[in-house]
């Protein structure tokens, strides 16, 4: 099956490029969408009905741009509106979640840290994940202010390290093997976030995960590209599209517009 319709990614910002990356990785071929959400960001803070609401703009936008599959490429808009979208719109939607699972499977002091955004870590998703792992502690903490940090290009702020250590200081001293990253934001904090934890404590985001389910999705019921060319990769922002641009400026074929 052949479709070259786009691959469309929604997030509450430039968090999600992080899950689009790996998209592209996977998947060179095929043309992306993108859409940073960025006024309205964090979308951790805001209630389930405007996480729906933005949710549905947020489709309704990628829709007219003709995608065949649309990526929730932000964890608190999958476990707060991802079942609407499915029931509203006959179209596949790739979810992102917290990857409890890998972590709790692996880790063998069953202790796992995991750093989220409050709607992420109130959301009833997310509690039905963490209740399938009675015999694992989660350390549960919410990364206030982090997503405003790097949407504002403050990745390296005297700032942003002040706030990870504050928030992974009690992970380390509960003795965590895992750090689970639950906001398509915070992969881009890895760098930061292994000068602070021991060696041994592994980190894991959804990144890859998301990619291979949507290659899954685009082989069963979608169809892929025949374009043998690497595909073009359109962002579109609401807010300057300075930062977005300056996280993507390695990266070929990648056009920035404002909408």
């Amino acid at each position: 099956m052949i479709n070259n319709n786009a691959i469309g990614l929604f997030d509450s910002g430039i968090g999600g490029t992080s899950i689009w990356s790996a998209i592209q990785d996977l998947l060179p071929n095929e043309d992306t969408i993108y859409l940073a959400d960025s006024k309205n960001a964090p979308y951790g803070q805001k209630s389930k009905e405007e996480i729906i609401q933005l949710s549905i703009k947020n489709t309704e936008f990628l829709l007219e741009q003709n995608c065949k599959i649309i990526v929730v490429a932000c964890n608190t808009a999958t476990t707060n509106a991802i079942k609407e979208l499915r029931e509203k719109y006959n179209i596949p939607f790739i979810g992102i979640e917290p990857a409890i699972k890998p972590a709790a499977m692996h880790s063998k002091k069953h202790i796992i840290g995991i750093l989220a955004t409050k709607g992420t870590l109130n959301s009833e998703l997310f509690h039905k994940t963490a209740e399938k792992f009675q015999d694992t502690k989660i350390i549960e903490q919410i990364g206030h202010g982090l997503v405003q940090l790097i949407e504002n290009g403050e990745i390296d702020s005297p700032e942003m390290n002040q706030l990870l250590h504050s928030y992974l200081q009690p992970m380390i001293e509960a003795n965590v093997d895992f750090l689970v990253l639950g906001c398509s934001h915070y992969p881009y904090l890895i760098p930061q976030i292994k000068k602070i934890l021991p060696k041994h404590v592994k980190i894991i985001d959804s990144g890859e995960a998301v990619a291979r389910q949507t290659k899954n999705v685009l082989r069963e019921k979608v169809g892929f590209t025949n374009q043998t060319h690497k595909g073009n990769c359109l962002f579109y922002s609401n807010t300057d599209s300075k930062v977005l641009s300056d996280i993507l400026k390695n990266k070929h074929n990648v056009i920035t517009k404002d909408f």
